[in-house]
């Protein structure tokens, strides 16, 4: 089940976070306001069964990008991830967005996920990430 997160998930977020094999957080202080910020305004999404977090994604309305979508790596292959990016982009459609972008390493699992799903590489970031776009329907 896809439910909005709340602070009381902080904990498991931080876990699965902390758990990829790629994209590893080198400073995780440095995203807690933005976390903070997202959950507050119902801008973060779980997935959970049986009360237990399989995995998360978070939307910023602010400037209509996929802040974060993060699987716990025992969870992965489920397509909870395809369900918890649509929750993302749902919420950027109903902040009336057009369309949404995300950056991501390149030649990651999280690159081929995103082209899977039909986002369009549209550049490089300044730190050599590679940025997509969707258009939200």
């Amino acid at each position: 089940m896809i439910r909005v997160a709340t602070r009381a998930d902080l904990p498991r977020i931080s876990e699965i976070r902390g758990a990829v094999r790629e994209n590893v957080l080198s400073n995780p202080a440095k995203i807690t306001d933005t976390v903070a910020y997202l959950i507050d305004r119902d801008g973060f999404w779980v997935f959970e069964t049986n009360g237990h977090i399989h995995g998360f994604s978070s939307a910023d309305p602010r400037n209509g990008s996929i802040f974060a979508l993060f699987m716990d790596p025992a969870s992965e292959g489920r397509g909870i991830a395809r369900g918890l990016l649509a929750a993302a982009c749902e919420h950027l459609a109903a902040a009336g967005h057009s369309r949404a972008w995300l950056s991501t390493d390149p030649g990651t699992r999280a690159d081929r996920f995103y082209r899977r799903q039909g986002w369009t590489e549209t550049g490089r970031t300044p730190d050599g990430e590679v940025r997509f776009e969707k258009a939200l329907d």
